[in-house]
């Protein structure tokens, strides 16, 4: 199996308002839910370089005293230098059929067993989605996909996304001297999904998060929500998940 591991640090994933009531704080609760994934072999896929790079791990051991979590290593080393040099990785994995995601912001090689593996540090929370609608799914960099945000006055905004479920889209690359305040309602904007089709919804900034890239530049995020989101247009994001996940799958020679 292609792996991949990152040490954590405390902070998880970057949690949305209308997601925040599906993390995990309890520690005892974190242990379980991740002791069940390590015993039913779960595949676990690890998101680093912002999300557009990605490789195949899973749970090897949780050590409760050490507080760390071992990952099985990856074939490829290039990306295993390319993860242990990342600052920030996204681990999705599946709990019960139930979507779980977790951080990391470090990762160091370990023996595991006689073998090289991955440690990271105990993810201090973790996200598990209730819903297939809630899972977040992290969209490509390389030609990514854009909402224009139309401004009360007409003005188009033309903002990247950086992930999107049925719950809302997180944006970026929104000119600092536009920069909406949360609490600010877009009406009208459009997302064009590859070969899916054109969403239009209103969103909600829920959160604006300051970022620093690898490059040292600063950005940030913007956390929005959709409104009163027609079923019409959910199907068309929901459909938008599901071919991105089997593409996905496809590119790791999944069945």
């Amino acid at each position: 199996m292609q792996s991949y591991a990152h040490s954590q640090t405390a902070d998880a994933v970057d949690v949305t308002p209308e997601l925040s009531r599906f993390q995990v704080h309890s520690k005892a609760e974190v242990i379980f839910i991740l002791q069940s994934i390590m015993h039913k072999n779960e595949i676990v896929t690890a998101y680093f370089n912002h999300g557009s790079v990605f490789i195949l791990t899973s749970i090897l051991q949780i050590d409760k005293v050490q507080n760390t979590v071992i990952l099985d290593y990856g074939v490829n080393e290039e990306l295993n230098r390319k993860l242990m040099d990342s600052m920030k990785i996204i681990f999705v994995t599946t709990h019960d059929k139930v979507k779980v995601q977790f951080s990391a912001n470090q990762v160091s090689k370990v023996t595991y067993q006689d073998r090289n593996a991955f440690s990271i540090k105990l993810p201090d929370t973790l996200l598990k989605l209730q819903r297939r609608e809630y899972y977040r799914l992290i969209t490509p960099i390389i030609n990514p996909v854009r909402c224009i945000v139309l401004e009360s006055d007409g003005h188009r905004i033309d903002t990247s996304i950086v992930d999107i479920s049925l719950g809302g889209v997180g944006l970026s690359n929104w000119p600092a001297e536009l920069s909406p305040e949360i609490g600010a309602v877009y009406l009208g904007c459009k997302i064009a999904l590859p070969e899916i089709g054109a969403v239009t919804c209103t969103i909600e900034v829920m959160s604006v998060l300051d970022i620093t890239l690898r490059s040292g530049a600063k950005s940030k995020r913007y956390g929005c929500q959709f409104i009163d989101m027609p079923a019409s247009m959910q199907a068309l994001i929901q459909r938008y998940i599901i071919k991105q996940e089997r593409e996905l799958r496809a590119k790791l020679g999944e069945s």
